[in-house]
């Protein structure tokens, strides 16, 4: 059972920025993609940035320029560095991976932007 831990959530004024760390209880080059999501209150799940296993990354138009998905080999980590956060940044983070058609996710972490 692959099992998926975050940290890094918390409250953030309107600009500021947080950093988000997901450490997967197997090595992250077992999965195809590993990547964050985020869920807003009565909103869907929605992707925010998508890793694959060759270090390629995709992003929501809504964080491109001001998030960044990165990894680190030795830690076996993924992070996600969230700059110039806005109000509508906030939600719900959660860490996904998948390999052969299944998907795991992490237990979700809140991120607040609010003044």
């Amino acid at each position: 059972q692959v099992q998926l831990v975050e940290s890094g959530g918390g409250l953030v004024q309107p600009g500021g920025s947080l950093r988000l760390s997901c450490a997967p209880s197997r090595s992250f080059f077992i999965f195809n993609t590993m990547g964050w999501y985020r869920q807003a209150p009565g909103k869907q799940r929605e992707l925010v940035a998508a890793m694959s296993r060759d270090g390629r990354t995709n992003y929501a138009d809504a964080v491109k320029g001001r998030f960044t998905a990165s990894r680190d080999n030795a830690k076996n980590t993924v992070f996600l560095q969230m700059n110039s956060l806005k109000p509508e940044d906030t939600a719900v983070y959660y860490c996904k991976a998948d390999r052969y058609e299944r998907d795991y996710w992490g237990q979700g972490t809140q991120v607040t932007v609010s003044s």
